[in-house]
């Protein structure tokens, strides 16, 4: 089958799920999954955006279904990379915070990011990656609403 006769969703399932491998294995020595690893990074991502952060930020950010960010959180506060506390201003959410071993990762994590997105791109020349990033940036903007779902640009 040629490459050009399969579907573009499907494309970018078979990306999602080689990256996905990828950061399993390099992960594996620290105890993380690249789900787990996607929860720290949009938690990251999120504490400096916002301060606090609750379990429905992160569902939302991440597009995860509530009983699957429940499980990701569990494992990730057993292994002590996160903690769950009562809001500082709503005491009927948890305020999820990253915990200072999960901050000490933060450095190795991106290294392990950068290191299989060198792999998978190791075809491409530098004009080719600076495009391949830009594109990426605008469409993550737009699924993530910075310019609107199905807005033309």
């Amino acid at each position: 089958m040629d490459l050009k006769d399969i579907p573009i969703g499907a494309k970018f399932g078979v990306i999602h799920r080689a990256f996905r491998r990828e950061l399993d294995a390099s992960l594996r020595e620290t105890g993380l999954t690249g789900a787990q690893f996607s929860v720290l990074c949009a938690l990251d991502r999120l504490e400096r955006d916002r301060g606090e952060v609750s379990q429905r930020d992160l569902e939302e950010y991440c597009r995860s279904a509530h009983p699957t960010m429940t499980e990701i959180l569990k494992k990730l506060e057993r292994k002590g990379f996160i903690e769950a506390r009562p809001s500082e201003t709503d005491r009927r959410r948890k305020r999820i915070r990253r915990t200072d071993k999960a901050r000490e990762l933060d450095r190795e994590a991106f290294r392990v990011d950068e290191k299989a997105y060198e792999k998978f791109t190791a075809g491409l020349d530098e004009a080719q990656k600076a495009a391949l990033g830009s594109m990426l940036d605008r469409l993550v903007d737009r699924v993530c609403g910075g310019e609107g779902e199905g807005k033309e640009s």
